[in-house]
């Protein structure tokens, strides 16, 4: 890892514990990191990319059926130049519960956490580059990858934050935001002080970072540059392969 304020993670906590209830019934008798999208499963396009950024450690949580996701993990370890540690679940414990929970593995350097349900595109520059050449351990204890809710494929929602001045986040009362949070950042061990115990979100600890004027504390956010497929159901499924393929042909 390099020195200074900015540095390059070489640590990643994969979160792909979720029921994926939302999936079903491509989930019922696959754990939902192992869909596959355009031929490849999403934990692999994951892992790919984790592999492509320089890390060379990432703990995987593990719940619904954890023992398909193990063994293919295991398999996939043979073919893949980065430690996998799996990190089981007998109670699930969350987003933030998960990475609790894995810190052990992880350390005191700042980490990448990833959704491993999700598909993003890289633009010129790799995200998990440009997310590590924006990290400031001295003012951030995380760094969300954003992307602008007019251009996310198979997303609906009403987004998550808007982005202000340099990398700041804000979340007030609105009813809506311009930028949804891709479910790929860079987090402090810092972070996770003074945390619940057992389960609990990420959010929580966004939420806790929130100032009266709704800009988040140590918390900042930078813009996805390529393109991110929200995969939450199987329609989304089909969205993000015929968007694959129509940017491939």
């Amino acid at each position: 890892m390099q020195g200074g304020r900015y540095s390059r993670p070489t640590s990643a906590m994969v979160l792909a514990a979720g029921l994926g209830k939302r999936m079903r019934p491509l989930t019922d008798h696959l754990p939902k990191p192992m869909i596959s999208i355009a031929g490849r499963t999403m934990i692999d396009r994951v892992l790919d990319k984790l592999v492509e950024a320089g890390v060379r450690k990432a703990i995987i949580n593990t719940h619904y059926k954890a023992e398909m996701l193990a063994d293919y993990i295991k398999k996939r370890q043979q073919t893949i130049d980065m430690e996998l540690i799996i990190s089981y679940e007998e109670v699930l414990l969350e987003t933030g519960g998960g990475v609790a929970k894995a810190l052990p593995y992880i350390g005191d350097e700042p980490f990448y956490a990833i959704n491993s349900d999700i598909v993003w595109l890289d633009g010129k520059q790799p995200a998990l580059d440009h997310l590590a050449s924006v990290w400031d351990s001295e003012t951030m204890d995380g760094l969300l990858l954003l992307h602008k809710v007019s251009r996310a494929i198979g997303y609906n929602g009403n987004g998550d934050f808007d982005l202000i001045g340099d990398h700041q986040l804000k979340r007030d009362n609105s009813p809506s935001f311009p930028y949804v949070f891709t479910g790929v950042q860079i987090l402090s061990p810092k972070l996770f002080t003074d945390i619940p115990e057992g389960p609990f979100s990420l959010n929580v600890l966004y939420g806790r970072a929130r100032q009266s004027s709704g800009v988040l504390n140590r918390i900042g956010g930078v813009e996805h540059t390529g393109d991110w497929l929200h995969i939450g159901t199987p329609e989304g499924v089909r969205l993000a392969e015929e968007f694959i393929e129509n940017k491939d042909a």
